[in-house]
């Protein structure tokens, strides 16, 4: 895995990262509910479900590079094409302002636990992992740790945007549950994630 290769994962990784998802907007809440501190905190019940995710993945990889040149494109048009799919989802995504459900106090654990049933139970996640983080390995390189590097990189992002998503609900939630203000932000990441597709789709493997 060489720097330039590098230079593109890391955009459009934390593109997907700050995506709006079931897992950030639950940062959102529990940051306007129990605080930034417990927000952040909790999310890394949703790092440990992603690392499992991360080491299934990783496991199964080698033996779809080795199979089937075809096939490892095919994963790549796969992710390439959920990457499309999310962006036009946050682009025509409904902004109408919901009403916020209320809930009994939790403790750090049981908002840990509830993270990662969210995220653990979310095949969007799992997609990510199974055709997202491929496109960015060099079959002829050691699989192994260049997953675990891009695994790492993608916990790290993931925990920025835990933090940034809990800022936001303790800090932006007036502006943030404005219909306006939430548009602006779905169709940035979407743009975002557009971009990251197209550049994926005209990639060339050296």
């Amino acid at each position: 895995m060489n720097l330039a290769t590098l230079m593109l994962f890391l955009p459009a990784c934390f593109a997907l990262n700050m995506a709006p998802g079931p897992n950030n907007l639950l940062s959102i809440r529990n940051a306007t509910t129990y605080g930034f501190r417990a927000s952040c905190l909790a999310g890394a019940g949703r790092l440990a479900a992603f690392a499992v995710m991360i080491a299934l993945a990783a496991a199964g990889l080698a033996v779809v590079l080795q199979a089937s040149e075809l096939l490892f494109h095919g994963i790549k048009i796969l992710g390439a094409g959920y990457l499309l799919y999310l962006a036009y989802q946050l682009w025509t995504a409904d902004t109408q302002v919901e009403a916020e459900n209320k809930t009994a106090p939790l403790g750090l654990l049981a908002l840990a636990r509830q993270e990662f049933l969210v995220a653990i139970g979310n095949p969007k996640a799992i997609l990510i992992f199974t055709a997202f983080l491929p496109q960015f390995v060099d079959p002829q390189a050691p699989v192994s740790t260049q997953f675990l590097v891009l695994g790492a990189l993608f916990l790290i992002l993931e925990w920025i945007a835990i933090s940034a998503y809990a800022y936001m609900g303790l800090h932006m939630r007036r502006w943030f549950a404005e219909p306006r203000g939430k548009k602006l932000f779905n169709r940035g990441c979407a743009v975002l994630l557009s971009g990251a597709a197209s550049v994926l789709l005209l990639a060339r493997r050296v």
